[in-house]
Protein backbone atom coordinates (compact mmCIF):
# COMPACT_ATOMS: atom_id res chain seq x y z
CA UNK A 1 0.00 0.00 0.00
CA UNK A 2 1.85 3.56 -1.42
CA UNK A 3 2.30 5.71 1.61
CA UNK A 4 2.21 9.29 0.02
CA UNK A 5 1.68 12.57 2.24
CA UNK A 6 -2.18 13.30 2.83
CA UNK A 7 -3.81 16.67 0.98
CA UNK A 8 -3.43 18.14 4.76
CA UNK A 9 -0.26 16.85 4.94
CA UNK A 10 0.72 18.47 1.77
CA UNK A 11 -0.99 21.77 3.09
CA UNK A 12 0.69 22.15 6.34
CA UNK A 13 4.62 21.42 4.42
CA UNK A 14 3.07 24.12 1.95
CA UNK A 15 2.11 26.33 4.95
CA UNK A 16 5.42 25.86 6.81
CA UNK A 17 7.33 26.80 3.63
CA UNK A 18 5.53 30.16 2.66
CA UNK A 19 6.15 30.86 6.92
CA UNK A 20 10.02 29.97 6.21
CA UNK A 21 10.28 32.30 3.31
CA UNK A 22 8.50 35.44 5.06
CA UNK A 23 11.21 35.59 7.65
CA UNK A 24 13.78 38.57 6.62
CA UNK A 25 16.98 36.20 6.63
CA UNK A 26 15.14 33.90 3.98
CA UNK A 27 16.56 34.00 0.46
CA UNK A 28 14.83 32.54 -2.67
CA UNK A 29 16.25 29.17 -1.97
CA UNK A 30 15.21 26.75 0.16
CA UNK A 31 18.27 24.21 1.73
CA UNK A 32 16.98 20.45 1.47
CA UNK A 33 18.48 19.85 5.16
CA UNK A 34 15.68 22.80 5.69
CA UNK A 35 13.03 20.44 3.87
CA UNK A 36 13.91 17.45 5.35
CA UNK A 37 13.29 18.82 8.73
CA UNK A 38 9.74 19.71 7.80
CA UNK A 39 9.33 16.43 5.79
CA UNK A 40 10.23 14.85 9.17
CA UNK A 41 8.09 17.08 11.16
CA UNK A 42 5.15 16.76 9.48
CA UNK A 43 4.97 13.08 8.70
CA UNK A 44 6.59 11.75 12.13
CA UNK A 45 9.55 10.84 11.15
CA UNK A 46 13.44 10.57 11.52
CA UNK A 47 16.09 13.01 9.81
CA UNK A 48 18.92 10.41 9.12
CA UNK A 49 22.34 13.21 8.43
CA UNK A 50 24.05 10.40 7.29
CA UNK A 51 25.35 9.32 3.69
CA UNK A 52 22.82 6.80 3.32
CA UNK A 53 20.33 7.04 0.27
CA UNK A 54 17.38 7.75 2.09
CA UNK A 55 17.35 11.23 4.40
CA UNK A 56 14.38 10.74 6.41
CA UNK A 57 12.45 7.52 7.50
CA UNK A 58 9.48 6.59 9.50
CA UNK A 59 10.31 2.80 10.85
CA UNK A 60 6.74 2.58 11.84
CA UNK A 61 5.63 2.71 8.36
CA UNK A 62 8.69 1.32 6.82
CA UNK A 63 8.82 3.92 4.16
CA UNK A 64 12.31 6.33 3.87
CA UNK A 65 12.81 9.23 1.50
CA UNK A 66 15.20 10.58 -0.38
CA UNK A 67 14.82 14.83 -0.13
CA UNK A 68 16.03 17.00 -2.67
CA UNK A 69 15.55 20.78 -2.91
CA UNK A 70 16.87 23.10 -5.52
CA UNK A 71 15.84 26.23 -7.51
CA UNK A 72 14.87 25.32 -11.40
CA UNK A 73 18.06 25.66 -13.29
CA UNK A 74 20.10 23.97 -10.57
CA UNK A 75 21.85 20.72 -11.48
CA UNK A 76 20.31 17.98 -8.98
CA UNK A 77 23.32 15.81 -7.29
CA UNK A 78 21.96 12.61 -7.21
CA UNK A 79 24.98 11.44 -5.17
CA UNK A 80 28.95 11.13 -5.15
CA UNK A 81 28.95 8.34 -7.17
CA UNK A 82 32.55 6.21 -6.32
CA UNK A 83 32.45 3.63 -8.22
CA UNK A 84 34.97 0.33 -7.30
CA UNK A 85 37.47 -0.22 -9.53
CA UNK A 86 37.26 3.16 -11.14
CA UNK A 87 40.22 4.25 -12.33
CA UNK A 88 40.78 1.28 -14.91
CA UNK A 89 36.91 1.48 -16.04
CA UNK A 90 37.94 5.07 -16.64
CA UNK A 91 40.82 3.89 -19.03
CA UNK A 92 39.19 0.86 -20.69
CA UNK A 93 36.18 3.40 -21.37
CA UNK A 94 38.78 5.83 -23.27
CA UNK A 95 39.57 3.25 -25.51
CA UNK A 96 36.05 1.93 -26.79
CA UNK A 97 32.62 2.68 -26.82
CA UNK A 98 31.87 -1.29 -24.95
CA UNK A 99 34.52 0.35 -22.59
CA UNK A 100 32.09 3.43 -21.84
CA UNK A 101 28.95 1.53 -21.78
CA UNK A 102 30.54 -0.96 -18.96
CA UNK A 103 31.60 2.15 -16.88
CA UNK A 104 28.06 3.16 -17.84
CA UNK A 105 26.62 0.30 -16.31
CA UNK A 106 28.56 0.46 -13.25
CA UNK A 107 26.85 4.05 -12.26
CA UNK A 108 23.93 2.31 -13.16
CA UNK A 109 24.84 -0.45 -10.51
CA UNK A 110 25.87 1.75 -8.23
CA UNK A 111 23.05 3.96 -7.69
CA UNK A 112 20.67 0.96 -7.39
CA UNK A 113 22.94 -1.10 -4.67
CA UNK A 114 22.83 2.26 -2.77
CA UNK A 115 19.20 2.14 -2.26
CA UNK A 116 18.92 -1.50 -1.78
CA UNK A 117 21.54 -1.37 1.38
CA UNK A 118 18.91 1.88 2.96
CA UNK A 119 15.96 -0.81 2.26
CA UNK A 120 17.55 -3.64 3.97
CA UNK A 121 19.47 -1.35 6.54
CA UNK A 122 16.51 0.14 7.57
CA UNK A 123 13.90 -2.80 6.85
CA UNK A 124 12.01 -0.50 4.41
CA UNK A 125 8.73 -1.66 2.53
CA UNK A 126 8.94 1.53 -0.11
CA UNK A 127 11.76 4.21 -0.59
CA UNK A 128 10.12 7.46 -1.93
CA UNK A 129 11.16 10.92 -4.06
CA UNK A 130 10.57 14.38 -1.75
CA UNK A 131 11.01 17.44 -4.18
CA UNK A 132 11.03 20.90 -4.01
CA UNK A 133 11.49 23.17 -7.16
CA UNK A 134 11.59 26.92 -6.74
CA UNK A 135 11.11 28.48 -9.97
CA UNK A 136 12.32 31.60 -11.49
CA UNK A 137 8.59 32.60 -11.94
CA UNK A 138 8.85 32.63 -7.73
CA UNK A 139 6.19 29.77 -8.44
CA UNK A 140 6.86 26.66 -5.46
CA UNK A 141 6.15 22.94 -6.19
CA UNK A 142 6.74 20.16 -3.96
CA UNK A 143 5.70 15.91 -5.05
CA UNK A 144 6.58 13.14 -3.85
CA UNK A 145 6.92 10.10 -6.38
CA UNK A 146 7.66 6.22 -5.29
CA UNK A 147 10.95 5.23 -6.40
CA UNK A 148 10.95 1.07 -5.44
CA UNK A 149 10.15 -0.90 -2.96
CA UNK A 150 11.26 -4.28 -1.37
CA UNK A 151 10.07 -6.61 -3.90
CA UNK A 152 11.40 -4.06 -6.62
CA UNK A 153 14.24 -2.30 -5.32
CA UNK A 154 15.57 -1.10 -8.70
CA UNK A 155 15.43 2.10 -9.57
CA UNK A 156 16.99 2.36 -12.92
CA UNK A 157 17.61 -0.16 -15.52
CA UNK A 158 20.60 -0.54 -17.56
CA UNK A 159 19.29 -0.84 -20.82
CA UNK A 160 17.76 2.27 -21.40
CA UNK A 161 21.30 4.01 -20.87
CA UNK A 162 23.45 4.87 -23.29
CA UNK A 163 27.12 6.84 -22.55
CA UNK A 164 29.75 8.87 -23.89
CA UNK A 165 32.59 11.52 -22.73
CA UNK A 166 31.48 14.82 -23.25
CA UNK A 167 34.03 17.17 -25.29
CA UNK A 168 36.82 19.43 -22.99
CA UNK A 169 35.31 22.51 -22.33
CA UNK A 170 37.87 25.76 -21.61
CA UNK A 171 36.54 28.53 -19.63
CA UNK A 172 38.04 32.10 -18.68
CA UNK A 173 39.58 30.80 -15.81
CA UNK A 174 40.50 26.89 -16.60
CA UNK A 175 39.84 23.78 -18.46
CA UNK A 176 37.04 21.70 -17.27
CA UNK A 177 36.80 18.21 -17.06
CA UNK A 178 34.64 16.02 -19.57
CA UNK A 179 31.95 14.56 -18.02
CA UNK A 180 30.18 10.89 -18.71
CA UNK A 181 26.77 11.21 -20.19
CA UNK A 182 23.91 9.07 -19.97
CA UNK A 183 21.58 9.35 -22.38
CA UNK A 184 17.85 7.38 -21.77
CA UNK A 185 17.26 5.64 -24.60
CA UNK A 186 13.87 5.94 -24.57
CA UNK A 187 13.17 9.37 -24.71
CA UNK A 188 16.11 10.48 -26.45
CA UNK A 189 17.50 12.95 -23.47
CA UNK A 190 20.14 13.51 -21.27
CA UNK A 191 19.83 11.60 -17.69
CA UNK A 192 23.26 11.77 -16.37
CA UNK A 193 26.51 13.59 -16.13
CA UNK A 194 28.89 11.78 -14.03
CA UNK A 195 32.25 13.76 -12.96
CA UNK A 196 34.65 11.12 -12.68
CA UNK A 197 37.62 12.75 -13.56
CA UNK A 198 37.06 15.00 -10.65
CA UNK A 199 34.76 15.03 -7.46
CA UNK A 200 32.52 11.96 -8.47
CA UNK A 201 29.46 14.28 -8.77
CA UNK A 202 26.34 12.29 -10.19
CA UNK A 203 24.12 15.27 -11.92
CA UNK A 204 20.61 14.35 -12.39
CA UNK A 205 18.99 16.12 -14.82
CA UNK A 206 16.22 13.70 -16.18
CA UNK A 207 14.75 13.83 -13.16
CA UNK A 208 12.90 16.74 -14.74
CA UNK A 209 10.92 13.76 -16.45
CA UNK A 210 9.83 12.91 -13.30
CA UNK A 211 7.93 16.20 -12.40
CA UNK A 212 4.29 16.10 -12.05
CA UNK A 213 1.16 17.21 -14.04
CA UNK A 214 -0.81 20.23 -12.66
CA UNK A 215 -3.29 18.07 -11.26
CA UNK A 216 -1.54 15.41 -9.76
CA UNK A 217 -2.86 14.40 -6.39
CA UNK A 218 0.83 13.75 -4.92
CA UNK A 219 1.85 17.34 -5.41
CA UNK A 220 1.20 20.91 -4.37
CA UNK A 221 2.06 24.31 -5.89
CA UNK A 222 2.08 27.85 -4.20
CA UNK A 223 3.75 30.67 -4.73
CA UNK A 224 6.43 32.77 -2.75
CA UNK A 225 4.86 35.31 -0.62
CA UNK A 226 5.00 39.08 -1.56
CA UNK A 227 7.51 41.68 -0.29
CA UNK A 228 4.31 43.03 1.59
CA UNK A 229 3.72 39.60 3.13
CA UNK A 230 7.77 39.14 4.32
CA UNK A 231 8.10 39.97 8.02
CA UNK A 232 10.41 43.14 8.46
CA UNK A 233 13.78 42.39 10.93
CA UNK A 234 11.50 44.56 13.65
CA UNK A 235 8.46 42.07 13.31
CA UNK A 236 10.56 39.30 12.70
CA UNK A 237 12.58 40.36 16.52
CA UNK A 238 9.11 40.74 18.30
CA UNK A 239 7.45 37.61 16.87
CA UNK A 240 10.74 35.93 18.46
CA UNK A 241 10.42 38.54 21.64
CA UNK A 242 7.12 36.89 21.71
CA UNK A 243 7.49 33.58 21.10
CA UNK A 244 10.34 33.72 23.52
CA UNK A 245 7.79 34.10 26.78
Amino acid sequence: MNKFSTQKQFHTIAKILRGYIKIPLATDSIPGSFMETVLGNVRSATILNTYDFIDVYNPKDRIGWQVKSTKETTPVTWKRAKVKDSERLIKDSQKSASGVQVLGDAIIDFCNQHVKESIERYKLDEVYYSRLVLFESRQVLYFERLLCTKEKPLIFDKKDFAWKWSAPKTTVKKEQLPALHGKNIRTNTKWFAWHGLGENQLHFSGEKEWWPAENDKHSIRFAFPSEKERLTQNEFISLLQRISK
